[in-house]
């Protein structure tokens, strides 16, 4: 995947300096569109001490994560990318779509707290990689510095 060209991509919508739902609508839809095997892709966002559901693209998703629970929750818990190539195996998970097989979180900061997670499932075992990890954190260093 050309992380290199989603980025700038990424960097074009948040030069518009639109309004951050707006950026994080539009932040999803790119990445739906440009990453294969994906069934969700999409934010959850830090409200009244836990994660609440932000803009997103795919299935109907679960609206409130408790911190510590499941892949986002501990994301945020742990302040840490999570990558886990099997969510069947990962202790505590939240199966908001029965089908996704492997997911990859990353938390969004603001003001040096966490803010947010970025959040992707697909449906295929160990979909996400390192070169994924890395693509994917430069993705939300862009959103970080645009919030």
């Amino acid at each position: 995947m050309d992380y290199q060209e989603i980025n700038w991509k990424l960097q074009g919508l948040a030069e518009a300096k639109d309004w951050y739902i707006t950026l994080l609508s539009n932040a999803s839809a790119l990445l739906f569109e440009e990453l294969k095997d994906l069934n969700w892709a999409g934010f959850y966002l830090m409200r009244d001490n836990e994660l609440q559901l932000g803009p997103f693209q795919g299935k109907v998703a679960c609206t409130h994560i408790a911190v510590g629970r499941g892949v986002c929750g501990t994301a945020v818990a742990q302040d840490q990318t999570q990558l886990v190539e099997d969510v069947h195996a990962f202790p505590g998970h939240i199966a908001c779509d029965s089908q996704s097989a492997s997911e990859i979180v990353i938390p969004i900061h603001q003001d040096g707290k966490i803010w947010g997670v970025l959040d992707i499932d697909s449906p295929v075992k160990a979909r996400f990689t390192k070169e994924d990890q890395e693509g994917l954190e430069a993705f939300v260093r862009i959103l970080e510095e645009s919030l």
